[in-house]
């Protein structure tokens, strides 16, 4: 008796372990390391896409002007505040003269004492043209006389002596006035330097502007270059678009784009590209475009972030999938395809792509295949999957 109990204990106890064994493998099957992948997938299909370029950018002015003095100085007064609207040829702001007033009047002296020396050499030239008038005639009767003899050769001597030294004098009075003339002109081109360097510190607006910045206050002392104000063209507003190097490849000039402020996300705002700088960022690896506004929005601000959108025109008709499908293995692009329901990579070539995730398949599907679009883990060549409906935390390919 107490062997069959003891043997019924042994058998409870073995179909326990049995069931246990069971469970174990039955979870470790279902849901544990090795029960199948979950996966979705889904079917190319056939359509075209509206391809697009997204980048971010700031409001900037096409037209923008830094307003200072050529030398350095001290700021006499500011004319104008930030904010205010000013036109060409506005005083804005004025720099200390310091002694240019008095140095132009000291050379508004030495042009007017030139000028009374170039008088004086005027009349020294005219003097000297008429004694050398009168000394040859004198030289001419008094040769007609010593022909006949009524003078003697000394006294003829004398004469053309009289006009060879007027001939001389008329040649310095002429090389007099010369010089006065060379002094006036020296005079005037100082003038002209001292008036330029006098009108230098009246700052003047270049054109129909906004101020922006006011750097400088009245009484600061500032270097040559160093600006007092800065401006920008208002009408000339424009985003500068950063866009990631490997998607620029259709950005040219001329595409029509849209243009979302931060400060009003809710407009958009119609927009055109003006320029593709030819310098690209080689540190954060995008190429630059200014995208101009079509009507210039109110309340923009310069240095306000901004986000474009270009459109490009539609592809032609093409198997499309989603961008999530596309994985990348080995240096290959390909997607993970069901063979007798396990998955398989297969090399695709791939085209453009939309910013709402589906991507052009140009070569190496058919529109009867099944991809994969999201797994619950990586998945390898031939591994045993489950078709769902969804994830709850599904795995970027990689």
């Amino acid at each position: 008796m107490n062997r069959k109990k003891l043997l019924l204990k042994r058998m409870t106890i073995g179909v326990v372990a049995l069931s246990l064994l069971g469970a174990v493998a039955f979870v470790s099957l279902r849901t544990g390391p090795l029960a199948p992948i979950k996966v979705t997938v889904t079917q190319p299909v056939q359509g075209s896409l509206l391809p697009s370029i997204f980048g971010i950018g700031t409001v900037e002015a096409r037209r923008s002007w830094m307003v200072g003095p050529t030398v350095a100085g001290r700021v006499l007064s500011v004319k104008v505040d930030v904010g205010d609207s000013v036109k060409a040829g506005q005083l804005i702001a004025e720099m200390d003269p310091v002694d240019l007033n008095q140095r132009l009047a000291a050379l508004d002296a030495s042009m007017a004492r030139a000028g009374s020396a170039q008088t004086t050499a005027q009349a020294q030239l005219t003097d000297a043209s008429a004694r050398r008038t009168l000394a040859a005639s004198n030289t001419q009767r008094n040769q007609d006389l010593a022909r006949q003899n009524f003078i003697s050769p000394g006294a003829l001597e004398a004469r053309v002596q009289e006009q060879a030294s007027s001939d001389a004098a008329v040649q310095a009075a002429q090389a007099n006035l010369t010089g006065t003339g060379q002094d006036m002109t020296r005079l005037k081109a100082e003038r002209a330097a001292l008036a330029q360097q006098r009108g230098n510190v009246r700052l003047l607006a270049p054109a129909d502007a906004v101020v922006t910045t006011r750097d400088a206050e009245a009484g600061s002392t500032v270097v040559a270059g160093q600006p007092v104000l800065r401006l920008v063209d208002p009408t000339s507003l424009w985003v500068k678009m950063r866009v990631d190097q490997g998607r620029s490849s259709a950005l040219a000039t001329g595409l029509k784009g849209s243009i979302v402020l931060r400060s009003q996300p809710h407009s958009t705002f119609n927009g055109q590209v003006a320029r593709v700088e030819l310098l690209a960022d080689s540190v954060t690896e995008e190429r630059i475009a200014q995208v101009a506004f079509e009507n210039i929005p109110s309340a923009i601000s310069v240095g306000e972030m901004a986000e474009v959108t270009l459109q490009l025109p539609a592809t032609a008709s093409t198997l499309l999938l989603p961008n999530a499908a596309i994985v990348r293995q080995q240096g290959q692009t390909g997607v993970w395809r069901l063979k007798e329901g396990a998955p398989e990579f297969s090399p695709v070539h791939i085209g453009a792509s939309s910013l709402d995730g589906q991507v052009q398949v140009l070569k190496g599907l058919s529109s009867q295949d099944q991809v994969v679009v999201y797994s619950e883990k990586a998945l390898k060549n031939g591994a045993r999957i489950k078709v769902v409906d969804a994830l709850l935390n599904p795995v970027a390919q990689p």
